[in-house]
């Protein structure tokens, strides 16, 4: 049980077992011929379908934010004014904390790991945590020094609203040293993962939503008393949610042994190597958080609401890419990071042609899903309150323009990591850097044709030629990743899907008119249903395709509820 194992010794890391046969081929009780499953792709399966769980409760508790919010909120000059605020610090996360620094740190850790043993790994993490505290105090000083430029660069079209972009501005130079806490957070996320422990970091995100509604719910009646804006409450709660990311995994790691010592050694290796992997590698994995800070300059020209759409729109496409892409790729990484230690090159193109194929499986069938009901589910969780239908029908185009980037936001995530194993930092560099040059031409092009739709389109067209330009370059750089059987599998999972999403559209269509009515109980069944019917049609049609990987990626995310079954 993974209770008793986070209490524990962590078992001794091994590599992946390499085979000749699919690496994720089911077995159980049948036949003495079946296709034996080995180890490390049942370790690989259970560690996804954990942290599918708990990031599942992450991205729930996270939309529950959002439908808060919005309840508040809604599209208002003050919702757009945080989302660009929060934009700024979150930037600087994702391009400092949680991408490079993570893509470049769990390699090196689990290296030092496997081949040094703890010790040194604890040397490693106390190093580079030491240099995050420094580095990110600089940079949230020089935030807070520099909001005003920072925003108005961001948002430079909300000077002609009245106080809209000095509002902005405060809220932003509250929200930076968020940056701190979770460069931290992630820190730790790294070394939990490398030591087999997933359930917890992939919970901790959990955290900051449970931070967030907390706040609101305690200051926002405070603030309304006092005459403060209630948006403050929002901003003081994404600092809260930050502390409590960081304390909920510091009992697990020292319970691992880990024990902080401040300890500053620029001519340590392991350290140069992660700075040395930080540095060009910044802009490789942050490229669709770019594309994102381009698309918010580029909405707040397109009205009151627009950037809020485009918010919400996204915060409901990354629920699958947390359940099913980040889930895969973080379960994945310490396993390609130990092959690459061992250059077992088989090993990783067995790994990493697994996790794709697995990512596949559910990312297709989650797009167009989410292309088929975004104006029910959109309604759903958002039309209440302040949040009008006109909101809703904005926020579901924006939603349906934003799915088709799911599978390359989702490829991304594991792409990165994989060429940072390798100790190539500049590949995912010059990728992101063109894949950053494209989104921009094309959003430039789009927004003039579709206004802030055409922005989430050219976005998911940025993510999907990242992804294929990546994958492409990896399958050069290993020698093969099974392409002939990802694509014969994504070929068939995408009819699949096109018939899963005709089937969940009619049923709820029909539904509306069956059951007809606008009240939160009426419209959960009614969605709940259509996804239900959608499931079904899915799961038929995967039967009479023989779609074995299917099945097997739902194994991967049921894994832990119910474990799979190896043979001897």
């Amino acid at each position: 049980m993974e209770a008793s194992r986070e209490a524990g010794s962590p078992p001794a890391p091994t590599p992946l077992a390499t085979t000749n046969r699919d690496p994720l081929a089911v077995t159980g009780d049948g036949p003495s011929d079946a296709p034996v499953r080995p180890a490390g792709a049942v370790r690989l399966a259970r560690s996804a379908g954990l942290i599918g769980l708990a990031t599942m409760s992450s991205r729930i508790l996270g939309l529950a934010r959002d439908i808060a919010m919005a309840h508040v909120f809604a599209a208002s000059h003050d919702m757009d004014a945080y989302t660009v605020a929060f934009r700024i610090p979150n930037l600087l996360r994702d391009l400092f904390a949680e991408g490079a620094m993570s893509s470049a740190f769990v390699p090196t850790f689990t290296r030092l790991l496997t081949l040094d043993g703890k010790a040194a790994a604890w040397r490693l993490g106390n190093l580079v945590i030491t240099a995050l505290l420094l580095v990110t105090a600089v940079l949230v000083v020089l935030g807070m020094v520099f909001t005003w430029p920072l925003v108005t660069f961001a948002a430079e079209d909300y000077s002609a609203v009245p106080g809209k972009l000095e509002l902005a501005g405060s809220l932003a130079r509250t929200m930076f040293p968020f940056l701190t806490l979770i460069a931290v957070a992630v820190c730790f996320m790294g070394m939990l993962n490398s030591l087999g422990r997933f359930f917890v970091p992939a919970l901790s995100p959990a955290m900051f939503n449970v931070g967030t509604l907390a706040t609101m719910a305690l200051l926002i009646p405070v603030f309304r008393g006092h005459g403060i804006r209630p948006i403050f409450a929002v901003a003081i709660g994404t600092l809260v949610g930050g502390v409590g990311q960081v304390l909920v995994q510091w009992p697990f790691l020292r319970r691992e042994g880990f024990r902080y010592r401040p300890t500053v050694d620029f001519r340590d290796r392991g350290l140069r190597e992660v700075l040395t992997l930080m540095g060009p590698g910044t802009m490789g994995l942050a490229a669709v958080q770019l594309n994102v800070l381009i698309n918010t300059m580029l909405a707040t020209s397109q009205g009151e609401g627009a950037v809020s759409y485009l918010n919400y729109a996204f915060r409901v496409m990354y629920l699958p890419i947390g359940l099913f892409g980040l889930s895969i790729a973080t379960a994945a990484i310490p396993s390609l990071s130990r092959d690459a230690a061992k250059d077992d090159r088989e090993g990783m193109r067995g790994t990493l042609s697994s996790a794709l194929r697995m990512m596949l499986m559910l990312n297709v069938p989650a797009t167009l899903g989410l292309v088929a009901l975004a104006t029910p589910i959109v309604a759903l969780l958002f039309e209440h309150g302040s949040f009008t239908p006109e909101a809703t029908a904005a926020t579901s185009a924006a939603l349906m323009c934003y799915a088709p980037g799911l599978i390359g936001y989702s490829a991304v995530k594991l792409a990165v990591p994989t060429f940072y194993s390798l100790r190539d930092s500049r590949t995912p560099v010059i990728v992101g850097a063109v894949s950053v040059v494209f989104n921009i031409t094309v959003n430039l092009m789009l927004v003039r044709a579709l206004g802030f739709r055409g922005l989430a389109l050219g976005t998911s067209a940025s993510a999907l030629f990242n992804a294929l330009m990546l994958m492409w370059l990896l399958r050069r750089k290993l020698g093969g990743i099974d392409g002939r059987r990802v694509s014969l599998a994504f070929g068939k999972v995408l009819v699949a899907s096109i018939f899963m999403a005709a089937v969940a559209w009619g049923g709820e269509r029909w539904l509306e008119g069956v059951v007809p009515g606008s009240s939160l109980l009426v419209k959960l069944f009614r969605v709940g249903a259509g996804i239900g019917l959608g499931m079904g049609a899915l799961a038929l049609a995967a039967r009479v395709l023989r779609i074995a990987e299917f099945d097997e990626a739902l194994r991967a995310v049921t894994a832990r509820v119910f474990p799979l079954k190896t043979r001897p």
